[in-house]
């Protein structure tokens, strides 16, 4: 099965108030950007004008961002009770 059908069976609750908060202007100075290849739903991504966007509302909640990030550009903690994802749902 592959992440796509995966995530299919996911239910997402969204909070108003975002659980991970990333300090884009750290990562204007990261080279690397190891964030867009850990994120296993691609929340991270490179906008046309070079600079580092995220969509946390998708966020399956791993942490692999949080780990991945050397600068420790992201703020990454679990949505309050009630809020995020729920897995096998469908």
């Amino acid at each position: 099965m592959n992440i796509e059908d995966k995530l299919i069976k996911t239910r997402f609750i969204v909070d108003k108030t975002p659980h991970i908060v990333v300090d884009t202007k750290i990562c204007q100075t990261c080279t690397r950007k190891p964030c867009l290849y850990v994120c296993p739903v691609q929340n991270y991504k490179v906008s046309e004008d070079g600079k580092l966007t995220f969509e946390w509302t998708g966020c399956v909640e791993c942490g692999a961002c949080r780990v991945a990030c050397r600068w420790c550009a992201i703020k990454w903690d679990y949505p309050r009770g009630g809020y995020g994802v729920s897995f096998r749902y469908g």
